[in-house]
């Protein structure tokens, strides 16, 4: 079974929402992005999205841009972040891990081969946003025939689409909570409790909420709604933060509890 699929039926049965942080791997440094990966997991963390840096990030905003730059000084490429997910069960990790990353890397590396590496490093999903469902069809059997759940973002303006959207996702549906690019949000999209509806009525697979998502407060109102809540932005800030720390040390312990704390607090530990 998908590390995806058992880990959600494991929520299901104890009651619990999935916490799904994000974070840019390489931001600052690939050590540093280990060590991180390792402190969620203990924070609670449930499933880990592991970012890709990318040069023209379509879908994020200004904070997860600039993460990306900072990996992309240290030439981080998609091999690096996948040897990040085997250091990381090479060190334990139980976690199941998700590659976000733009579609250009995936087709300059071709699609068997990234699957296949995917598939002997342990990484359970992908998600690539810039890659419509009207397009999908050769890179998600590939993923599938190596037993990696392409998984769908669906948003409020996707409108008819949502629900052919909905109903041939594997893994979960990755839910657009507001319009526009990822970033912190103070308000999410007017009708999101029925969007969420209509995507949960026509989904075989759990419905997961991201974009926006930044504190305890907003993580409980979307828990009643969905099985999962990503952060992102609101992590890779808090990183940001504690760069300095990072800088003297990948371990640092200071700088590792200020965002374990972070991922802790969202869980509601």
């Amino acid at each position: 079974m998908n590390l995806i699929d058992k880990r959600f039926a494991e929520l299901k049965e104890r009651g619990e929402t999935a916490m799904i942080p994000f974070l840019t791997i390489g931001d600052p440094t690939i050590e540093a992005s280990l060590e991180l990966i390792l402190e969620m997991e203990r924070a609670g963390a449930d499933l880990i999205e592991l970012g890709v840096p990318y040069s023209d990030p379509l879908a994020d905003g200004p904070v997860i841009q600039r993460s990306s730059e900072r990996a992309l000084l240290r030439k981080i490429t998609i091999f690096d972040v996948i040897d990040v997910a085997r250091q990381a069960r090479s060190r334990g990790s139980k976690l199941p891990f998700i590659l976000f990353t733009y579609y250009n890397p995936v087709l300059q590396i071709g699609l068997e081969r990234i699957f296949k590496t995917m598939q002997e490093n342990e990484i359970s999903g992908i998600i690539i946003p810039d890659l419509p469902l009207e397009e999908d069809s050769e890179t998600r059997a590939i993923a599938e025939s190596y037993g990696v759940h392409l998984i769908p973002l669906v948003a409020p303006t996707s409108n008819e689409r949502v629900k052919r959207i909905a109903a041939g996702a594997r893994g979960f549906v990755y839910c657009v909570s507001s319009l526009g690019v990822t970033g912190e949000r103070a308000e999410f999209f007017g009708g999101i409790e029925d969007f969420l509806s209509t995507v949960r009525e026509a989904a075989n697979v759990p419905i997961v909420v991201g974009f926006g998502i930044s504190n305890r407060e907003q993580v409980e109102r979307f828990e009643k709604l969905c099985d999962g809540v990503v952060v992102g932005s609101a992590i890779v800030r808090t990183i940001e933060s504690a760069l300095h720390h990072f800088q003297q040390d990948a371990a640092h312990p200071e700088g590792l509890q200020q965002i374990g704390g972070f991922v802790g607090q969202l869980k509601g530990r």
